[in-house]
Formats: structure tokens, sequence, C-alpha cells
């Protein structure tokens, strides 16, 4: 569902939405799609930064388990 809006941006933002927009249904599509964009960034830049404090705590036995393959790989 769609809910009307209002909001106030700069001339200058304006003007390059309307160049930029040409191949949208119209501005508001053309906004809606910047924000989703972006809010899907968002999203996965929290996830990637949850990663990779998961694996910044547990690096340490990470790499004991993969110092052990590779001693295991040097045997054979």
């Amino acid at each position: 569902m769609k809910v009307k809006t209002s909001l106030t941006l700069s001339e200058e933002l304006i003007s390059i939405i309307d160049k930029k927009s040409t191949t949208y249904k119209s501005r508001s599509d053309f906004i809606e799609n910047a924000l989703w964009t972006y809010l899907n960034y968002l999203i996965r830049h929290e996830k990637n930064k949850r990663d990779l404090r998961i694996i910044n705590e547990n690096s340490d036995s990470l790499n004991r388990e993969a110092q052990d393959v590779l001693d295991y790989q040097a045997l054979i």
C-alpha cells in the first residue's frame, strides 16, 4: 500500500532527480527505488559488520583450525 507523503528537497536535488528519473514511471517511483536501494545497502552493511564481529570473536579458534588443516596437508 502506498501512502502519500511530502518531502522538502533542495532545488538542485530535484533537478538531478528529474534528469535521472526519465526511465521511471514518476519522480516518486525513482525516489522510492533510491530509498529501497539505500536501505538494502544499510541492512547489508549492518549484517556484514555483525558477521565480521563474530569472525573476529572466533578468530583464534578459526586460525588454530586452519593451521591444523595446513599441518595435516603438509604431512601428506
